[in-house]
């Protein structure tokens, strides 16, 4: 064997050895690429269903606010025909003037403190809606958004 021989064997067999540990590396990478592309995957779905449960929490207080405004104002309106019918029925129909004017100054009275009240209840309807979205939806909001360095995991 010349010399030349024995130089090319040689750079085929460091070749090939670069070779088989350059694919070795790409395998092990590739491996490594698999799982960390995985836990991206997992922690971005746990995320997402974080911000689904919270946006589901939101909507669920929204309904329960419109439940109270809507029942609130259905109950007000009931009750505004029923004391309207029956005022009007004794204004109508009373022969005594003495207790007509009392009925009047009763129904004014009554109109009165019933609008307080359910202006009352639509505010603090309100108020408790606002309060939650500060208190609860606001903090997991902001724990949600906030960027938090990944645990290492060996």
């Amino acid at each position: 064997m010349d010399a030349m021989t024995l130089l090319s064997s040689a750079a085929i067999l460091t070749t090939g050895g670069l070779l088989a540990v350059a694919l070795r590396d790409h395998r092990r990478n590739t491996h490594q690429l698999r799982i960390l592309t995985a836990q991206q995957i997992s922690a971005n779905s746990h995320l997402q269903k974080s911000r689904m449960d919270l946006m589901e929490t939101r909507n669920r207080a929204r309904l329960l606010e419109e439940t109270v405004k809507n029942g609130t104002s259905a109950v007000e309106k009931v009750h505004k025909a029923i004391t309207t019918t029956t005022f009007s029925l004794i204004d109508r129909f009373s022969t005594n003037e003495e207790f007509r004017e009392n009925a009047r100054r009763a129904r004014e009275t009554h109109d009165q403190t019933s609008n307080q009240i359910y202006r009352s209840v639509h505010t603090t309807n309100k108020a408790l809606h606002i309060l939650a979205d500060t208190l609860f939806f606001g903090k997991k909001e902001k724990h949600l958004t906030a960027r938090k360095k990944p645990k290492d995991r060996h």
